[in-house]
């Protein structure tokens, strides 16, 4: 459908006598994931040093990480950079392709890059995302007594004990019933899930989710770092210009673009030969750049990307 339309207005525009125009820029777009990690402190952490010997924490807290950070690069219409070209009837220039976009790009391109379309839809961001999940983890059953704090963390301390000298027994072989074989594995597994459920009341549970956002990012001359998102403990992955997280920034260096070799201009026409008027295209040629993302300590990315509007621009011949 792409090559139906290029071709529909490459018929259009040379029916008209000016060929409108962009140049191609490039912008980054990340995707980035995060897990979040919700971390419950039990009823009775304030005991557990006192009844089982341990240090548990006592607070509540959720954490973000970052997970996973993935870069693709577009090429789209740079509204700056907007030309006319006057073209003749008889004009075929071969070299040019038109896209939806009114774009123009030489036909030996060796890097390949993803055009992107007016109807192409970006995931939009929220600033507290809605697509947390949360891993399943229960706390056990409530105990309800007549009972302080304390005298309930004390009585669960006393079974998980109890829980631990059955377990003990079972494998030496000191009960009443025989267990051997998958018997054995059956009742020991019953007897660490209890003991798990009632650990949780002490030290508390762990449940994780993870949470997506896709951020872009349109380099700029003269611009090397720029913030692509910020971190927040409260709120995961937030906006650039949200500063209630840590920012995470991208580094964009350009590699040097040589100077083309200069061949020797051609013998000027013969007097009293008409001379044909020299046509141009405006062009990009791309500078490829080093992208690293990083938030000053880790670097999670880094890779080469040709990017048109930090690059040279040319004049193309056409006849």
């Amino acid at each position: 459908m792409l090559t139906v339309l290029a071709a529909l207005v490459a018929v259009v525009a040379f029916s008209q006598e000016k060929v409108p125009y962009s140049l191609p820029r490039t912008s980054l777009e990340f995707t980035v994931k995060a897990v979040r990690t919700d971390f419950t402190a039990g009823p009775y952490a304030a005991y557990a040093s006192k009844y089982l010997g341990i240090d548990v924490r006592t607070a509540d807290e959720t954490t973000f990480t970052i997970s996973e950070v993935k870069m693709r690069s577009y090429s789209e219409a740079d509204p700056s950079a907007r030309y006319y070209w006057n073209a003749s009837k008889d004009a075929r220039p071969t070299m040019l392709k038109l896209t939806s976009q009114g774009l123009v790009s030489t036909g030996n391109q060796q890097v390949k890059s993803d055009w992107k379309f007016p109807a192409r839809q970006n995931q939009e961001f929220n600033s507290r995302p809605a697509n947390l999940t949360n891993a399943s983890g229960a706390m056990g059953r409530e105990v309800v007594v007549e009972k302080g704090e304390e005298a309930k963390a004390a009585e669960v301390a006393k079974r998980i004990f109890a829980i631990r000298d059955n377990k003990y027994n079972i494998l030496v072989g000191d009960t009443d019933a025989t267990y051997s074989g998958e018997a054995m594995k059956t009742a020991i597994d019953a007897l660490d899930a209890m003991e798990a459920e009632l650990m949780e009341l002490f030290v508390g549970r762990t449940s994780t989710g993870e949470q997506q956002a896709v951020f872009e990012i349109i380099p700029e001359a003269g611009v090397q770092n720029a913030v692509a998102f910020r971190l927040s403990q409260t709120d995961g992955l937030v906006a650039p210009d949200d500063y209630s997280g840590t920012p995470w920034f991208v580094q964009i260096v350009p590699e040097a673009l040589a100077a083309p070799v200069i061949k020797e201009e051609p013998a000027p026409a013969k007097k009293g030969k008409k001379q044909q008027p020299v046509q141009t295209l405006h062009y990009r040629i791309p500078v490829v750049c080093s992208i690293s993302l990083g938030d000053g300590v880790a670097v999670l990315l880094n890779q080469r990307v040709p990017v048109y509007q930090l690059g040279e621009e040319i004049e193309y011949p056409i006849n």
